[in-house]
């Protein structure tokens, strides 16, 4: 990697396996590979533990990645592709879902706490702090007294999925502007 070329790293969050690939809490993997799609690449294994793929946008490198661990513990993979690339965590992007705001809603932050999500909560140990973007796709809360850790791992519900595809556009639009346009400016598209 040249010293001009600035390289960012975008995690979806998720856990590996058809079981869970449709599930609210494998929205942010549902992000990455959006974004994949819309690139044209592909993801292939990398040593680091992680699926990549890897694309230009303008003159920066995106590497998108896919842990290949279980949610609660995928900070060591992102970790380990943080070092390959000798990246600060200021150059990570978290994308997870987010049970305190509504179904596909997006809020986008940088550090701050990781209000109960295990893979928040791994990659920020293992990355040794919560110095990184985080982009929260709000899935909303269970219904009733549905447990919220059976909820994050069901399939979304049909009206929900008549807006995924839309809602998982925006969040791809959300990654590209906080990349090119910076925080301040892609909180005030998104946050909305």
């Amino acid at each position: 990697m040249s010293s001009t070329t600035e390289r960012w790293i975008v995690v979806g969050l998720g856990n590996p396996g058809d079981e869970y690939a449709r599930t609210r809490h494998n929205v942010g993997a549902m992000v990455v590979e959006d974004l994949a799609k819309r690139h044209h690449v592909t993801f292939s294994s990398h040593k680091s533990g992680n699926r990549i793929a890897e694309f230009k946008l303008g003159p920066t490198a995106i590497t998108l990645a896919k842990p290949n661990s279980y949610m609660n513990s995928l900070g060591p993979q992102v970790r380990s592709l943080r070092d390959f690339y000798s990246l600060e965590n200021s150059h990570l992007i978290a994308l997870h879902d987010e049970l305190d705001i509504d179904f596909a809603a997006i809020r986008i932050k940088f550090a701050g706490g990781e209000n109960g999500h295990n893979g928040l909560k791994s990659m920020t140990a293992s990355l040794g702090g919560p110095e990184y973007f985080r982009i929260r796709l709000g899935i909303g809360r269970p219904p009733g007294r549905q447990d919220p850790a059976d909820f994050v791992l069901k399939n979304f519900s049909s009206q929900e999925r008549d807006e995924l595809a839309s809602f998982i556009d925006r969040a791809s639009d959300a990654v590209e502007s906080l990349i090119k346009e910076g925080l301040e400016r892609s909180q005030s598209t998104f946050n909305s």
